[in-house]
């Protein structure tokens, strides 16, 4: 696993925690349970925009490649 997962779970077993906790023990408040909520959806979100864009910058500079190889090809 890597460590941005490792972070996901966390905050998902925290939020679960959290909601269980507001539900059972009545001790955050709604604001402190949503505000976990939002936390947790709003990193995960980061973390896979993160994700995301270094495939993109993969994928740019295999097009990038692969358009050289076709000017080389023509060139021939």
């Amino acid at each position: 696993m890597k460590w941005q997962d490792i972070i996901i779970w966390i905050l998902f077993i925290l939020s679960i925690v959290v909601v269980i906790w507001y539900f059972f023990g009545d001790s955050p408040t709604l604001e402190e349970a949503i505000l976990v909520l939002l936390l947790t959806l709003v990193i995960t979100n980061i973390i896979q925009i993160k994700e995301v864009a270094y495939r993109l910058r993969s994928l740019e500079r295999s097009f990038y490649a692969l358009a050289k190889d076709f000017k080389v090809h023509l060139n021939k």
